[in-house]
């Protein structure tokens, strides 16, 4: 059967190339491998014209380098594709430069670079990153547990009214911008550190003791926003997520004389709020009491006024009718008086002033008897 005429092999039976590049990797090894035990020459056998035990390949030692040649060089592109393929894991970013210049950012999944002129520098945007201050957390968990010794120059500052306090306090922060945050500032980490702890010494610089120990919300607000603001001004591509306190106070070596002046201050509260209790209580009492009596005053000199006006009216009114007939308005005048006058009398008697004696008991009453006022 000629050569062209037989039927192709199944692809089943042929040997397979390397599919990864652990495969090939593992094939060059083994070349190397059977290249260094010359197990790739071949010996030739005894025939009519040659020799017993002598090399017929033909290649000699300038086979021997062209084989590592080839070796090295299947080795090396190997490598160049090997290297041409990056991962970027989820959470972080691929920054690509050529040349050292920014070319583009990549996304997390398998992604294809130039070989020997692309350089990928991975950037983790989703972790939160910590900066502790005046402690250091030893372990970590539900019952965490801290170190202190060698960090009390972080917390220490120092007040407006020239008092030491000590702020345990932490940062956190995490990446905005992966291409700021590789290239614009050297060491971020650093930078965050140094920026944090000026902020917050002229923020408490600028505040009382009290103030302070009262008004950590608004401490921890201000300070992660001017943080922020520096930061976002140095382009350090970093975002604040919160500024927390960890401790707020005074330093050890004076705790019990601040616990005394706490006390002292406690009492002098309570007793100025005990005053002050006191005095809203009897102030307005007082002041209520004052207005009751001014309105009394005023309303008995509004009644005498006018009393008065009346009586001095009804004076005037007499007085007029008095001059236009004397004598019958006197008599009426006396009429009126008796009538006013002589039913609260019991007894009445009658003295003839000529005589000098007592006209007998004249009831005027009609016989009715009425009890003698008392004089």
């Amino acid at each position: 059967m000629a050569l062209d005429d037989r039927e192709p092999q199944p692809p089943w039976g042929k040997k397979k190339g390397p599919q990864t590049p652990e495969e090939l990797i593992a094939l060059l090894l083994n070349k190397l491998k059977e290249f260094f035990d010359g197990g790739s020459g071949e010996k030739g056998t005894t025939g009519s014209g040659g020799r017993s035990g002598q090399d017929v390949s033909g290649a000699g030692p300038f086979g021997n380098i062209g084989r590592l040649g080839s070796v090295i060089g299947i080795f090396l592109l190997a490598n160049v594709l090997y290297s041409s393929f990056y991962t970027i894991a989820p959470g972080e970013q691929g920054v690509v430069l050529r040349f050292g210049k920014y070319t583009k950012t990549t996304s997390p999944g398998l992604n294809f670079k130039l070989p020997l002129m692309d350089e990928v520098i991975k950037v983790d945007v989703e972790n939160v990153r910590k900066e502790e201050f005046g402690f250091r957390t030893k372990i970590p968990g539900q019952r965490t547990e801290f170190e202190k010794t060698g960090y009390g120059g972080e917390s220490l500052m120092l007040t407006s009214d020239r008092n030491v306090i000590d702020l345990e306090w932490i940062i956190q922060y995490k990446v905005q911008d992966p291409i700021f945050f590789a290239f614009k500032v050297k060491d971020v980490k650093q930078a965050v550190r140094d920026i944090s702890e000026v902020a917050l010494r002229r923020i408490v610089g600028n505040m009382t003791f009290d103030y302070v120990l009262s008004n950590r919300e608004m401490l921890a607000a201000n300070t992660q926003r001017e943080v922020q603001d520096s930061l976002d001004r140095y382009q350090a591509g970093v975002k604040i997520v919160t500024v927390q306190f960890q401790d707020v106070n005074p330093p050890e070596h004076v705790k019990p004389s601040f616990n005394e002046v706490n006390e002292a201050d406690q009492d002098m509260k309570r007793l100025v709020n005990e005053a002050e209790e006191a005095y809203n209580r009897e102030v307005p009492k007082a002041r209520g009491d004052a207005k009751k009596m001014l309105e009394e005053a005023h309303g008995y000199a509004v009644e005498r006024v006018n009393l008065a006006k009346g009586e001095a009216s009804r004076f005037l009114a007499i007085l007029k009718e008095y001059k236009g007939g004397q004598d019958v308005t006197r008599r009426r005048m006396y009429l009126e008086t008796m009538q006013e006058v002589l039913p609260k009398v019991a007894e009445i008697y009658v003295v003839d002033g000529d005589k000098g004696g007592i006209f007998p008991f004249l009831d005027v009453r009609g016989g009715r008897k009425v009890a003698p006022t008392t004089p």
